[in-house]
């Protein structure tokens, strides 16, 4: 494979209708460069890097406590493709990144990242948590920190400081309330004192956590935000202590780690009574890309597996020519495209909201728990369908299949296990009333559709659309535990539609400006999927080739799927 960005169908396309001309003009080369460097040299690199993990060194050759981290060359060489010459953490913070005149759009971000993950996923953690660092520095406190946001988003090696969050502790992940770090005003600085059980990126510059401010109360009120550097401003390490590295299922390249904090020197960041929630808006953005990360696991996962497949001969025939390899592969393909129309959709609805509308950053508010919630579990799925088509090689270590397992399992824990996105959800749900800005936007989006294109895909969308919320407001008005119990379902259920509806919008805007149908039978497709369908609508498996190669269908083949599509016969999720 030549290019992680020629093998995607549905990422050119995409980028076409969601930027201006002129960003899509200036994303095209480094974004085709990218695409060729993690299909090559960025692929064998995180090979290298996962077989290798890092070390801890505690002490210095003098006896001296130093709790250095020692990385394999190939991780140093993956940092510095995505910091330095792509400038990933850099670009949403300022102008001149990749020859942006303003801040790159999140959609360019997420898009560029997005082709990186397919081949390096552990350095995606300090990327993201770098970026979201400056993000929330300058959101809350851009004066007094603006020497380390311009390190946060240096372009350079030298001058780059990686940024990391330690908040999880031993007694309190997801319970966040029950936080024990201490913090004390020692005047010009304060100190932490305490324990942080799961520190990813553990050998970052600039730490931002959370600890307990005295006199300020119980639980989440009684938490501040601080900074922690590695190094303090006289020059000495600061007093903190790596206690071990954690041995890791998956992103093995990446240093984890547990650290006591022995009256760490620290600065407080913004409005110390208001530290949890500026804490949840670097969380947040952590989970977007924990969401988009998934969609670039299942694009590799099913890049690998339609390639094997095309390659493989089994009783003479080609393993992707026989049927029930086809109805294999369809499902696993149409789910990548649905999940990073997903992303994408999260990438623009963010710029809108950084850009000031209210409307979208309410939008964006559940979109992030709801692509989080579902892409996380579906690239479980899509990654461990893919290595079973590769068969017995598909196990083995020799290949890239176990890694993109290993690796897919943690978007469902990192930043809030499955649930806990869950009842994020019905948050949304009750403080927000997010079940009605969702039906609103995205029924207003279907309506402006070419009816002439997407014909009556729009009505069985729509209605979908309706009994979610007729759904959410009958959860909502029934008991809490009830409501806890029913938010996944429902979460699954409008993910899926929402996916669904954003497949058929690709698929008119495709239609009108190219003539092509390929996207609006993928749409069919998964809408199939969504009501049940025992087998994958027969057009599509007879055109399985020009969906993966991003070729076009004739327009009657999505006709044909959408008969299928809307039979009687099948059982819907009774959630929908």
């Amino acid at each position: 494979m030549e290019s992680f960005v020629d093998a995607d169908p549905a990422l050119g396309p995409l980028l076409d209708r969601l930027l201006g001309a002129d960003d899509r003009a200036r994303l095209t080369p480094p974004l085709e460069e990218l695409g060729r460097l993690a299909a090559g040299e960025l692929d064998a690199l995180a090979a290298t890097a996962d077989a290798n993990p890092p070390q801890l060194r505690r002490y210095s050759p003098e006896g001296e406590r130093i709790d250095e981290v020692e990385f394999h060359p190939a991780y140093h060489r993956l940092a510095e493709v995505a910091f330095a010459r792509f400038g990933l953490a850099a670009m949403s913070h300022r102008p001149g990144v990749l020859g942006w005149p303003t801040p790159v759009p999140h959609v360019v971000k997420y898009a560029l990242s997005y082709v990186y993950v397919q081949a390096e996923f552990g350095v995606a953690c300090p990327l993201s948590m770098t970026d979201s660092a400056a993000r929330v520095l300058r959101r809350y406190d851009p004066d007094g920190f603006a020497d380390e946001i311009a390190a946060l988003t240096a372009t350079e090696m030298d001058g780059l400081a990686t940024g990391a969050m330690f908040m999880t502790e031993r007694q309190g992940g997801t319970d966040v309330g029950r936080t024990a770090t201490e913090a004390v005003d020692r005047g010009g600085h304060w100190e932490l004192t305490g324990r942080k059980w799961f520190a990813s990126n553990v050998s970052a510059d600039l730490v931002l956590t959370l600890a307990r401010v005295p006199g300020q109360g119980e639980g989440t009120r009684g938490l501040g935000m601080f900074l922690v550097p590695r190094i303090r401003p006289d020059g000495t390490r600061n007093t903190y202590r790596i206690d071990r590295l954690k041995t890791k299922l998956g992103t093995r390249s990446m240093a984890t780690g547990e650290v006591t904090l022995d009256g760490a020197y620290a600065r407080p960041v913004g409005d110390l009574t208001r530290g949890f929630r500026q804490m949840a808006e670097m969380v947040n953005v952590s989970r977007l890309s924990n969401a988009m990360r998934a969609a670039a696991l299942m694009r590799r996962a099913v890049n690998e597996a339609t390639e094997h497949a095309r390659r493989r001969q089994v009783f003479d025939v080609v393993l992707f020519d026989q049927p029930l390899m086809r109805a294999t592969l369809l499902p696993l393909v149409v789910d990548t495209e649905a999940a990073l129309g997903l992303v994408l959709e999260c990438a623009a609805r963010l710029d809108d909201a950084d850009a000031g509308d209210d409307a979208a950053a309410r939008l964006i508010r559940v979109l992030t728990p709801l692509a989080k919630y579902t892409l996380c579990k579906h690239a479980r799925h899509v990654t461990g369908e893919a290595m079973e088509v590769r068969g017995g090689n598909g196990y083995i270590e020799d290949f890239v299949d176990p890694r993109l397992v290993r690796d897919s399992y943690l978007g469902s824990i990192w930043e809030g296990s499955s649930n806990v996105i869950a009842l994020d959800v019905l948050r949304c749900l009750r403080r927000d009333a997010a079940h009605d800005h969702l039906v609103e936007v995205y029924r207003a989006r279907l309506a402006s559709l070419d009816r002439a294109v997407v014909g009556e895909v729009v009505d069985v969308l729509e209605d979908r659309w309706q009994r979610h919320h007729d759904r959410a407001r009958a959860h909502l008005a029934g008991p809490v535990e009830e409501q806890q119990v029913g938010v996944a379902a429902w979460a699954r259920a409008v993910s899926g539609t929402l996916m669904a509806t954003l497949l058929v919008e690709q698929a008119a805007a495709e239609a009108a400006d190219t003539g092509k149908h390929r996207t609006l039978l993928v749409a069919t497709s998964y809408l199939a999927s969504l009501r049940g369908a025992p087998v994958p609508p027969t057009s599509a498996l007879r055109h399985l080739g020009e969906i993966v190669d991003g070729a076009d269908v004739p327009v009657g083949a999505a006709r044909e799927a959408f008969d299928e599509a809307v039979r009687d016969t099948w059982s819907e999720d009774e959630h929908v």
